[in-house]
């Protein structure tokens, strides 16, 4: 059994319990004057929750319903004191490549996936609210949580960083037709005007690894657990939804 459902399970237990005795206070005997006094533990064993819960089914799916969102809220906080802590990384490391405003007081990071179908959708939503809001600070920090394909073209395109050709090669990658393949990327990576020997030896460079170690690392600590993942200066944002960002940035602008 899986970590999280047993504590789940246990958590519904010490609920259902809970309510039980919040909707069934005590055990109370039918001629309390003829029996002597009932200990506590004596009074809730006496107490049939079978058929309580027969009763009253929805004790199980409201407790369960309120676990969830206990540990959403505290999952929330701690991801919110997590971003707080590690904010200069997220918006100021000089080795993740961005777009705009490099003293920007709105920075938006996003995290991604080249694999990712959900971070292909947003790209194009995400571009437009790039070329209206130029000063503000964009990071981009690649992940691969997808596939082997993914660490390559991350790696790709922090290496073409170093040729000051990022946007080209990401905005590639993000248009591409058909799978990733490291030959495809490359392709690309020679039309679009890369020196290709240079930017295989820096993709596989340790400088590089580095980078994507980095990163990975970073996206455990603030708890980034799918992609796209944004983070608006030092808030978390999951949308694909461009006019969502772009209210969210008008609301810091106010």
């Amino acid at each position: 059994m899986k970590k999280s459902l047993f504590i789940s399970l246990v958590a519904l237990v010490f609920s259902v319990a809970a309510l039980v005795k919040v909707y069934y206070p005590c055990a109370k005997s039918v001629d309390a004057e003829a029996q002597a006094p009932v200990s506590a533990p004596t009074a809730v064993a006496a107490v049939n929750v079978e058929e309580i819960l027969n009763e009253k089914p929805e004790i199980i799916f409201n407790a369960m319903q309120r676990y969830q969102q206990k540990m959403q809220e505290e999952a929330m906080a701690e991801a919110r004191k997590a971003i707080q802590e590690n904010l200069k990384d997220l918006n100021e490391d000089p080795n993740s490549p961005f777009v705009g405003n490099k003293n920007g007081d709105i920075v938006l990071v996003e995290f991604f996936d080249y694999a990712c179908g959900y971070c292909h959708r947003l790209f194009p939503e995400l571009n437009k609210v790039i070329a209206n809001n130029p000063n503000v600070k964009f990071v981009f920090k690649p992940l691969a949580f997808l596939s082997e394909a993914s660490d390559y073209a991350a790696r790709a395109v922090l290496a073409a960083n170093r040729q000051g050709k990022f946007v080209e090669l990401h905005n590639a990658l993000f248009t591409i037709e058909g799978p990733l393949t490291e030959e495809g990327i490359m392709n690309i990576a020679g039309k679009i005007g890369l020196n290709v020997e240079q930017l295989k030896a820096d993709l596989d460079s340790d400088k590089i690894r580095d980078m994507m170690a980095a990163n990975n690392e970073l996206a455990g600590k603030i708890q980034v657990n799918g992609v796209p993942t944004m983070i608006l200066n030092g808030e978390m944002l999951q949308t694909i939804d461009g006019n969502v960002i772009q209210n969210s940035i008008d609301e810091l602008k106010k």
